[in-house]
């Protein structure tokens, strides 16, 4: 009889989810600054690159038709539409990253995180969440490009999914973003097991 090939650790999927203007972008941000060894997928988009974003590295930056291909073609893992445009994780390069036996990181809206969860039952959910809703508003309205009613609809969004936390395995406060950044990966690198802690850090 053959012997058995060599096994990965096990790694599961984990997901980084919460309300707009929580900071998902920023912690994410401090994690490939200071663990750059943490594989983070990139999404693809609907809408225009922002000044400074670069395709292929903050988004693929697709048009209506490709996502259309996409979704047709079972090449997402998930996708939602928010504010008016579309966003989605390709699904392959994730399906690879778990293969080959190393964890990989998805930051994505409420939609997404549960078509992952519904689709992967072992995903890790990780909401992160403001340190108070007093924050989040001054966040939300400190960006000032957006008209008052815009506004009030992304409060109204933030509220609805900030609601939804209890749905999450671990919720991280992004009170200090190098802290929560590290909290992330240990999430991250801690052995996968049948039953998820709720609502800390992984020692």
């Amino acid at each position: 009889m053959a012997s058995a090939a060599p096994q990965h650790p096990p790694v599961r999927l984990t997901v980084l989810s919460g309300p707009s203007g929580v900071g998902k972008g920023t912690v994410v941000a401090e994690v490939r600054r200071r663990h750059p060894e943490v594989w983070v997928s990139v999404s693809a988009t609907t809408r225009p690159p922002r000044p400074g974003e670069v395709d292929g590295v903050h988004y693929h930056f697709v048009s209506d038709a490709e996502f259309d291909r996409l979704i047709a073609d079972d090449g997402l893992l998930e996708w939602a539409e928010y504010a008016g445009n579309r966003y989605g994780t390709p699904a392959a390069p994730v399906r690879e990253r778990l293969a080959a036996g190393a964890p990989a990181l998805l930051e994505i809206e409420l939609q997404g995180a549960r078509q992952v969860r519904a689709r992967d039952t072992d995903a890790q959910l990780v909401f992160l969440a403001p340190p108070s809703w007093g924050e989040l508003v001054s966040r939300l309205a400190g960006r000032g490009s957006e008209p008052a009613a815009v506004q009030e609809r992304r409060l109204a969004i933030a509220q609805a999914e900030l609601d939804a936390a209890g749905e999450f395995d671990v919720v991280v406060v992004n009170d200090d973003v190098v802290r929560a950044a590290d909290e992330l990966v240990g999430l991250l690198t801690a052995p996968s097991s049948g039953s998820l802690r709720s609502g800390g850090a992984s020692e």
